[in-house]
């Protein structure tokens, strides 16, 4: 049985945070004319999103299988998203509540469930994503673009892509594992 490159396994945070911390503007998307003023409070709060961001990426526990994304209101993080170690889960939320600023985290992580046919589709997914020549290149990298999330032979792919043809590859491989119920494409095309 073969197994999975290491590095494919090395720690790894869901680009996908990207598209939550665009989501982290002022409340409301308020901005006064052409110019927008940066106000104290939307500095920390830009400062704090930065912080909650390189600590979930140095989580050791962190992997291509897990999906963790936050949102920052003022002082307030919550955190989402899905993990299969709830040691990354409490993991996430101590390291997020000792950032300065930080008054209160709000831990939604979903902890999956235990399935030994769910670790067989997550390694055969990852398999038949990255040993695929056009999409090889998004399993390198400390913090590899694509993520996959396997809950009961179902699979989410969350993340980031160059371009559409490669989002269509990486959904045509996911759906073409052998127990593979359904797949969410939920990878984003970065703009140029």
């Amino acid at each position: 049985m073969s197994k999975i490159p290491s590095f494919l396994l090395v720690g790894a945070l869901c680009i996908g945070m990207l598209g939550v911390a665009a989501a982290q503007e002022p409340a409301g998307g308020n901005s006064s004319g052409g110019t927008q003023n940066v106000t104290g409070p939307q500095r920390m709060q830009d400062r704090i999103s930065r912080e909650v961001f390189h600590e979930l990426v140095m989580l050791p526990q962190l992997t291509i299988f897990d999906n963790i994304q936050y949102k920052v209101d003022g002082s307030k993080v919550t955190l989402m998203g899905q993990v299969r170690d709830p040691i990354l889960k409490d993991s996430a939320e101590k390291t997020v509540k000792h950032i300065e600023g930080v008054d209160s985290v709000n831990n939604q992580i979903e902890i999956l469930p235990v399935s030994g046919n769910d670790d067989r589709i997550r390694r055969e997914v990852a398999r038949s994503l990255f040993n695929d020549e056009r999409l090889f290149r998004y399993s390198m990298g400390s913090v590899p673009p694509i993520h996959i999330i396997v809950k009961g032979g179902h699979v989410t792919l969350e993340g980031i892509v160059n371009s559409e043809a490669d989002k269509n590859e990486a959904n045509i491989r996911a759906n073409s594992v052998p127990g593979v119920f359904s797949v969410d494409n939920h990878l984003k095309v970065q703009k140029s």
